[in-house]
C-alpha cells in the first residue's frame, strides 16, 4: 500500500520505473520472439494481446511475410500465421500456447542465470 500523496506519489512511480529499466538494461539479455504476420491478421492481433503479460521477458520482432524480402517466409507460412520463433527456433503457430511459451522463457532465463 502506498502512503504518498500528490507529487510524492508521482516521484515514487518515476523512481520505480527507472529502477525497473536499469534492472532490465543490466547484463540481462532477453530472448527474441519473432512473430510472422501480415496485414490484416486478426489472429496475430489476438496473439499480441495474449503476449502482453510477458512483454518484459522478450523482445518482440514482427516479420511481415508479404514484403518482397520475406518471400521465403511467405511460402513457408502463408497458411499458418501467426507463427512464432523464439531465438530463431520454431515455437508455435496459429495461437499462443502460454504454457509452452512460459516453459521456454523459464528455460532461457535459467540458462542466463547459470552463465552469470
Amino acid at each position: 500500500m502506498f502512503w504518498f500523496q500528490g507529487n510524492s506519489m508521482q516521484l515514487a512511480k518515476s523512481s520505480f520505473g527507472l529502477f525497473l529499466r536499469n534492472l532490465s538494461a543490466s547484463k540481462t539479455t532477453l530472448p527474441v520472439l519473432t512473430l510472422f504476420t501480415k496485414d490484416p491478421c486478426p489472429l496475430c492481433d489476438e496473439a499480441k494481446e495474449v503476449l502482453k503479460p510477458y512483454k518484459n521477458r522478450f523482445i518482440l520482432q514482427e516479420v511481415d511475410i508479404t514484403l518482397p524480402e520475406n518471400s521465403a517466409w511467405y511460402e513457408r507460412y502463408k497458411f499458418d500465421i501467426p507463427v512464432f520463433h523464439l531465438n530463431d527456433q520454431f515455437l508455435m503457430k496459429h495461437r499462443v500456447n502460454t504454457s509452452k511459451l512460459e516453459k521456454q522463457l523459464l528455460k532461457f532465463e535459467q540458462q542466463v542465470l547459470q552463465t552469470d
